[in-house]
């Protein structure tokens, strides 16, 4: 019967989102100073133009040159303070930074590592290599010159007040320059909205290939396909320098025509101030010190208007985390585990289909496997082999069904303790740069030496790795390029087993492997079957199918075909001759 908690079970969902992040590394303390340190650099900001004031109504009508002598020192004091609270507030915001970095960081790479592979493949990754670059632009909002703009912008408040009171008759100019400097931000919004979406999707089909070539180079330089990817770099080059050009250009428009705004803010508070001079509505002084004070309300309206692209960048990086951080991802513990696993697979109306798909790739399945023996999995190409062995290693969630562990749902397990009790070998291996020993104890760094020598042992690699100058200390390099495809797949498969995992599912294991090689692995492949592993192999090797003991064949559809010992299912396949040797 189907079992549609299957998916919640096994999943965790965590709605909080991308925000308990940022509210762990962003300290309310810290925050509440740098707002504190900010209101007195603001207000100390002022007293410079309050120094001109009093120097031209005062000192020079009146001629007091102690007066002078008095504001020169206060508005000098002023500034030292002014210069030590901004170096205050530097230092404040740059270890919000580093805070930052490091709790977005981690939070992201530990959130990556724990979603299920389905999703992890329903990107390419460039997408998941470009989330770090969003963290970029979050910490540009928070510690960066765009978080100095927004504590700042409240403050803007004083300066309007301060002109107000000095120089009531600009107050409808000031006002006036404030309403056209907010709808050019807000029209500059719109514009970089629109861009910024374009930009990045053209950055991360750049950047894709980028990737693809790195991933792919051996193809490349063994097949000549120099002009192809050049010609696909191109083209997505030519996308994103386009992109990038549009976005360009309508920022430089923008900013060109905030700086336009700033000097016509300029021209007017001085021709309206001069006419309120000959009326005698105000004084020299105050319409200097308000065109200063227009200068700090300009200023931060003006830089917000060449900045809105980093905070429309900011809203979206924060989107995507936020849908990251609120997908479900794999159960990190709480059930109880089996104390020691028999080695019994089965599955239960089993169906998948790959989300968007129109077609099953698996249908109605049903079955058991094990405990014990070796057992080989067959189907012509497309059939759902390999994705029925990660379902078995519950590394996919079935659409439909469930699979049981020796009687109980997988789904109620964490990944880590399924990875103690079924082992599974991918087709295509991929090695980490690094020794061999680090590779094969990477899953399992406790291993000791002499469970590191029996696994390769197993693995049928120990007498290559003996001949190797380092032995086990040799590098394998970036990809495991300086070992061979065959001895990077035994070193791959002696990761596997060195937990000694009482099932192992294994995606064509001799894929790579020379006749002698793959007669020595099915030997000891053989062997562990004898002694309590279950172990299931996709396999086309009639080297490996001549010592199964059960054989499970899938239709090309993703239907059971034949199912049994394999005495009797391989003739049935015509994969045995009549005198029962193995074709």
């Amino acid at each position: 019967m189907a079992n549609p908690d299957t998916t919640t079970a096994r999943l965790e969902a965590k709605p909080e989102g991308f925000g308990s992040v940022l509210r762990t590394a962003l300290a309310r303390g810290v925050v509440r100073r740098a707002l504190f340190l900010s209101f007195f650099i603001s207000v100390l900001g002022l007293v410079t133009p309050i120094f001109v004031l009093q120097v031209y109504d005062r000192v020079i009508f009146h001629a007091g040159l102690s007066t002078l002598y008095g504001l020169v020192v206060g508005v000098v004091l002023a500034a030292v303070f002014d210069y030590v609270l901004k170096q205050y507030r530097a230092r404040i915001y740059q270890s919000l930074g580093v805070r930052l970095d490091v709790v977005t960081t981690e939070a992201l790479f530990k959130r990556l590592l724990h979603l299920p592979l389905a999703e992890l493949e329903r990107q390419p990754s460039a997408h998941w290599q470009s989330l770090f670059r969003d963290l970029e632009l979050v910490r540009a909002r928070f510690a960066g010159p765009i978080a100095l703009l927004l504590v700042d912008l409240p403050f803007v408040l004083l300066s309007v007040a301060l002109i107000l009171v000095i120089a009531a008759p600009l107050g409808w100019v000031i006002a006036v320059i404030v309403v056209a400097f907010l709808l050019l931000a807000w029209a500059s919004s719109r514009k970089a909205k629109m861009r910024a979406g374009e930009e990045k999707q053209a950055q991360l089909s750049r950047d894709g290939q980028v990737t693809e070539f790195a991933s792919a180079r051996q193809v490349v330089k063994a097949q000549v396909l120099d002009e192809t990817v050049t010609r696909r770099w191109r083209e997505a080059q030519h996308q994103s320098i386009e992109a990038t050009l549009q976005r360009s250009v309508s920022t430089d428009r923008y900013r060109d025509l905030g700086q336009m705004l700033a000097q016509g803010a300029t021209i007017l508070m001085v021709t309206v101030g001069a006419l309120a001079i000959l009326n005698q509505e105000m004084t020299m002084g105050a319409l200097i010190a308000a065109n200063m004070l227009s200068g700090r309300v300009t200023g931060p309206l003006n830089m917000l208007v060449g900045q809105w692209r980093t905070l429309v960048a900011y809203r979206q990086a924060r989107a995507r985390l936020d849908a990251l951080f609120q997908s479900p991802i794999e159960k990190s513990g709480g059930s109880v585990p089996l104390a020691e696993s028999k080695g019994e697979l089965e599955i239960q109306h089993l169906q998948f289909r790959y989300p968007g798909a129109v077609n099953d790739v698996l249908v109605a399945l049903n079955g058991r496997v094990g405990p014990g023996g070796l057992h080989g999995l067959v189907g012509p190409n497309g059939s759902g082999k390999t994705t029925l062995l990660k379902i078995l290693a519950a590394l996919y969630e079935p659409s439909e069904g469930r699979v049981l562990l020796d009687g109980a749902d997988v789904a109620q397990f964490a990944r880590r303790d399924l990875a103690q009790w079924i082992g599974y070998l991918p087709q295509a291996v991929q090695p980490f740069a690094g020794t061999i020993r680090e590779n094969i104890t990477m899953a399992w760094p406790q291993a000791t030496d002499d469970d590191v020598r029996r696994a390769a042992g197993r693995a049928y690699a120990l007498e290559f790795i003996h001949d190797l100058p380092d032995g086990f200390d040799s590098q394998m390099g970036e990809f495991g390029l300086k070992l061979s495809a065959g001895q990077r797949q035994r070193i791959a498969l002696a990761g596997v087993l060195v937990r000694d995992p009482p099932i192992l599912l294994l995606d064509e294991p001799t894929s790579d492997l020379d006749r002698e090689a793959e007669a020595g692995l099915r030997d000891e492949l053989h062997a562990l079957s004898r002694h309590g592993h279950t172990i299931l192999i996709v396999t086309h090797s009639a080297v490996l199918l001549s010592v199964c003991d059960g054989i499970i064949a899938l239709r090309k559809d993703g239907r059971l075909r034949a199912a049994g010992s394999a005495g009797d299912v391989l003739p049935e396949l015509g994969l045995v001759r009549t005198d029962g040797a193995t074709e």
